[in-house]
């Protein structure tokens, strides 16, 4: 399985930016970003396909965040502006089975283990 580490969590104020990284080992497919808010089901934020020809955003992140892949880096970003209070949770990183990253989560056969983004009012 491939090893995905995520970086860039933190405490940030509302209508700040963060922005999180996603290392990992070996070749992957689609990519995406999910996310865990306190009491709440993991949901899915964003995703890339693996040639970046195609991305996916949530309802609630679309427009604020950017998802973009480098491959000869092994890495994966989302870059999140404008954030909200209803943004804090502990995002994960995810590698998908598929070219294309999609919005199942069991479609992902690796994850990370999770970096914490706060956004206090």
């Amino acid at each position: 399985q491939v090893q995905l580490v995520e970086s860039g969590g933190g405490l940030v104020q509302a209508g700040g930016s963060l922005r999180l990284s996603c290392t990992h080992s070996g070749d992957t497919l689609g990519m995406g970003w999910f996310r865990q808010a306190p009491g709440k089901e993991r949901e899915f934020v964003a995703g890339i396909s693996w040639g970046a020809d195609k991305i996916d955003y949530s309802l609630s992140t679309k427009d604020r965040f950017t998802i973009s892949r480098d491959n000869s880096k092994n890495t994966v970003t989302l870059q999140m502006d404008s954030l909200k209070p209803e943004d804090t949770a502990v995002y994960y990183c995810a590698s998908s089975r598929w070219y294309h990253a999609t919005r199942t989560e069991r479609d992902y056969n690796s994850w990370g283990q999770g970096t914490r983004v706060t956004v206090s009012s």
